[in-house]
């Protein structure tokens, strides 16, 4: 699945990947994420996308996204739209846009794309990279019920690689006294303690 002369970019739909865990009660070490995957291929880059709206400023969200980007990932961050239909004010939180893009304009310099998101919307980008002889894996759950991967998103991929299949590799393990390391590491964000 991952070869180490591949030239590969992770891709992170941040809120698809929050959902997941979640529901698998998984708590990612993200600094285990990229030593597992740059042990295995040729990494080269690591790209987190999210939405952060103006109150969670001084959130977890704020400090998983400064940790990530001080510890080799691109981190790419856009307030909400706002905007009015029909009378009614809708917030549009869109962070796929940027992925895709970043993603088609990274395509040249790569070999594989991992893309940790279920989101059926990145079917049509999958297809595109593949027709320019990328090899696209797709990294999300089917142990949710409804699984909160897309089928067309998964029967289009070239791999599949179940998130729970990587716990012995990328959980986070509390230990009563953690390594100085370890605990700069921040949690993943959980948007119900920000309510607090």
């Amino acid at each position: 699945m991952l070869h180490n002369n591949d030239r590969t970019a992770i891709f992170i739909d941040g809120p698809n990947l929050y959902a997941a865990t979640r529901i698998l009660e998984l708590d990612i070490d993200y600094k285990k994420l990229l030593d597992y995957f740059s042990s295995r291929c040729r990494l080269i880059r690591a790209s987190y996308y999210t939405t952060i709206y103006p109150d969670q400023e001084a959130s977890t969200l704020r400090s998983l996204t400064n940790w990530l980007d001080y510890n080799g990932y691109n981190v790419v961050m856009r307030r909400p739209r706002e905007y009015f239909t029909a009378g009614k004010r809708k917030v549009k939180n869109d962070m796929e846009i940027e992925l895709i893009v970043d993603a088609l304009e990274a395509a040249p310099h790569l070999d594989h794309i991992v893309l940790f998101s279920g989101n059926g919307d990145f079917t049509r980008m999958t297809t595109s990279l593949q027709r320019t002889g990328k090899i696209v894996s797709i990294v999300s759950t089917l142990l949710s019920e409804p699984p909160m991967v897309s089928d067309e998103l998964r029967r289009h991929a070239d791999n599949f690689i179940e998130l729970d299949s990587l716990r012995r590799e990328i959980h986070r393990e509390w230990d009563d006294e953690p390594d100085s390391d370890e605990s700069d590491t921040p949690q993943a964000y959980d948007p119900d303690e920000d309510d607090e």
